[in-house]
């Protein structure tokens, strides 16, 4: 059985890492190929999806409770940071943004959000850049939302006003030089 560290209760929001913030609406248990399974049944609102996820596959999955406020901390520090673009082709720089995204880890999907933004002043992105920045900066809107207990489009607006107020600096510097 899965350890108690990672026991959710009914009401509990969680990360699950290839779909972001979800909440625990009910613990199932069920028969299935003759074998008992406790479940957990998680509701995704933004995607209308709803999913069964064995308890003993918690761990395995990386199914987490939200971040802590230091980790919070540190993703918002990161979106102050200088966007790193790798000078690779854009093909493999996508597996990797996909791959931090899914990952569930917080300050990765606020590397990518930081490292995708685009003043509005600069060149226009392309679409799949476009989708992996939205992607991104969605996912961390929803923990941050759930986290302060806001809604998704109030905390995508504060990740932005961080963005715009850091972004400038670099861009700026980057044309000079």
């Amino acid at each position: 059985m899965a350890s108690t560290a990672n026991a959710f209760t009914v009401g509990d929001y969680v990360v699950y890492p290839k779909h972001g913030v979800g909440r625990v609406i009910e613990l199932q248990s069920e028969e299935i190929a003759g074998m008992q399974l406790e479940l957990y049944v998680l509701r995704f609102e933004k995607e209308r999806m709803t999913l069964r996820v064995p308890v003993n596959k918690v761990e395995s999955i990386g199914m987490r409770k939200l971040s802590s406020d230091k980790t919070l901390k540190q993703a918002m520090e990161t979106l102050k940071g200088k966007p790193k673009v790798k000078r690779t082709m854009w093909s493999r720089r996508a597996q990797e943004y996909e791959a931090k995204i899914n990952s569930g880890d917080l300050v990765s999907i606020a590397e990518v959000t930081r490292d995708l933004f685009r003043p509005e002043d600069q060149p226009e992105q392309s679409y799949s850049e476009r989708q992996i920045f939205e992607a991104a900066s969605s996912r961390l809107a929803r923990e941050l939302a759930a986290m302060e207990e806001t809604d998704e489009p109030a905390a995508l607006n504060k990740i932005l006003d961080v963005l715009r107020e850091h972004a400038p600096q670099y861009y700026e510097s980057a044309e000079e030089g």
